[in-house]
């Protein structure tokens, strides 16, 4: 960059140089003509001397044209009758001969100006008619100066623009060295062939990722946000507007506060981010900051789902482990030749509630429910909590949301248990209730616990709002914006505490399915 714009400088002066070189020769040779042709003026104007000329009194002419020569610093000043013989002349061999340029066109009454090759060289001449004092044309009057004289002009003044050029070159240079300097500084000394690779990557990368990321400078004005960024956080992220200006929701604005890089998680809407916020500088110059932003909604149901299945996995291990201790007891009375108290041990059996299987009947049609409800009746059974189902719940068709439905209903039962066991009412009980209209879903859950503290209520349902340390506050947040998506909501019906049971209501708007799509 720096030898293309010293290229360019030069170019440009030498260009201008040669320009003015041309205008100069132009002008001067102008100058020297009009200054021959004053001369001629001047001295056609004297009083007497076109009445010498006309008298052909040659030593009179002679004399007045060399006191003009002299004068004026002329090469010659040549004085001619009307038939063009000369009267003066610098020398004397030549006077009375013919001009050696044509005298035509001047004694016919016109002034003429050129550069022309005479007998005593090149020279810059004017001739003008001269006249007596009724008009009458009786000679001309030449007058010229030696064309070095202009060579010698030219070369002063090209040598004082030379000298300015020159001096102008060497600033114009020495500016473009604080150019590339300063460029180099704020490209961290790459090359444009390193930038222009740098800015290939960028693309590549920034717009190929599957996370957000988002570019801010010191002063928090955004540089850059590629698509995922605009999709997850807000469509509003143009670059040039400050981050703090647009109306994010408040986990985001936490992160913004913290450029340590430490890992968060937020909800916006109905998704879950994690969110990092990282200040970047190159040595101890700062260059302001980067924040990723991944979307974990996807992770948070498939999470949900495998913690069902694993559930129900324990669920069906336990029944294993209990039923193979059943055979056992069977086999045992066989062998034993007591096969009356075997069949009095396998009536017991078939009477006695199965506590590990949620109720199976057609009053809970979704099996992802059903199966829910087995592994979580198992976990609050090691928990020592007692989780009921109540009995006038019903929910007769299949779900059309199953991801969503088991998110709310098991975040919600979660936090249940853990009340009801953390709490000091015995025995611990957790009531969930489901009932259904047309195809919405209303699911209540109630809990022994310690109940919810007037201060806490408010903002109960807000992302990192919790009682149980760090890292938690995420499950209510997700059930409110979980509902909100189906277009649905949660509230607490009744805040608990003083013996009575904490109770969350969640509304799910078609959830199920149409009774018409219903086999008969």
């Amino acid at each position: 960059m720096l030898l293309l714009q010293v290229g360019v400088l030069l170019a440009v002066v030498g260009l201008g140089f040669g320009l003015e070189a041309w205008q100069l020769d132009q002008s001067l040779e102008q100058r020297f003509e009009q200054r021959a042709l004053d001369v001629a003026h001047t001295l056609a104007a004297s009083p007497g001397l076109a009445d010498a000329v006309a008298r052909r009194d040659q030593q009179a002419v002679q004399e007045r044209a060399l006191a003009a020569q002299a004068a004026t610093g002329a090469l010659f000043v040549v004085i001619t009758d009307d038939n063009g013989i000369r009267l003066a002349h610098p020398a004397p061999d030549q006077i009375g001969k013919t001009v050696s340029t044509s005298p035509a066109e001047v004694l016919q009454g016109r002034e003429v100006t050129n550069i022309e090759q005479g007998t005593l060289g090149l020279s810059a001449r004017g001739k003008v008619p001269l006249r007596t004092a009724d008009h009458v044309i009786v000679g001309e009057i030449s007058v010229g100066f030696d064309a070095s004289d202009i060579a010698t002009a030219l070369r002063s003044l090209l040598s004082r623009t030379a000298l300015f050029l020159g001096a102008a070159l060497l600033t114009g240079v020495g500016a473009t060295l604080l150019l590339t300097r300063l460029l180099k500084r704020r490209t961290f000394g790459l090359e444009p062939s390193d930038l222009a690779e740098l800015v290939r990557e960028r693309e590549a990368v920034l717009f190929g990722v599957s996370d957000g990321v988002i570019a801010l400078d010191p002063d928090g004005v955004v540089t850059m946000a590629n698509s995922e960024a605009l999709r997850l956080v807000d469509p509003r992220l143009e670059r040039g507007r400050r981050l703090l200006d647009l109306e994010l929701p408040g986990p985001l604005r936490r992160v913004l506060d913290d450029r340590t890089g430490k890992t968060s998680v937020a909800t916006v809407g109905d998704r879950v981010l994690v969110v990092t916020h990282r200040a970047v500088q190159h040595g101890e110059r700062p260059l302001g900051s980067v924040i990723t932003v991944f979307d974990r909604t996807e992770v948070e149901n498939l999470t949900g789902e495998l913690t069902a299945v694993r559930l129900m996995t324990q669920a069906l291990r336990a029944q294993r482990h209990e039923f193979a201790n059943r055979l056992h007891t069977v086999h045992g009375l066989l062998h034993t030749a007591a096969p009356a108290d075997a069949v009095e041990y396998v009536d017991a059996l078939l009477g006695a509630p199965d506590v590990l299987i949620a109720d199976d009947s057609d009053a809970i049609a979704p099996a992802t429910i059903r199966a829910f409800l087995a592994g979580k009746m198992s976990e609050a059974a090691e928990l020592g909590v007692e989780l009921v189902l109540a009995e006038d719940s019903w929910v007769p068709r299949k779900l059309t949301a199953p991801v969503e439905v088991v998110t709310v209903l098991g975040n919600l039962v979660n936090n249940a248990l853990e009340a009801a066991h953390e709490a000091g009412e015995r025995p611990a009980r957790v009531v969930i209730d489901l009932l259904s209209h047309d195809d919405d879903l209303v699911i209540s859950v109630a809990n022994t616990g310690d109940g919810i503290p007037p201060e806490r209520r408010a903002g109960i349902f807000t992302d990192g709002v919790t009682s149980r340390g760090a890292g938690r506050g995420l499950g209510l947040a997700i059930v409110r914006s979980t509902a909100a998506s189906l277009g649905g909501g949660v509230e607490i019906t009744h805040p608990g505490g003083d013996g009575a049971m904490t109770v969350f209501v969640a509304q799910l708007p078609h959830v199920l399915e149409a009774r018409e799509a219903v086999a008969p």
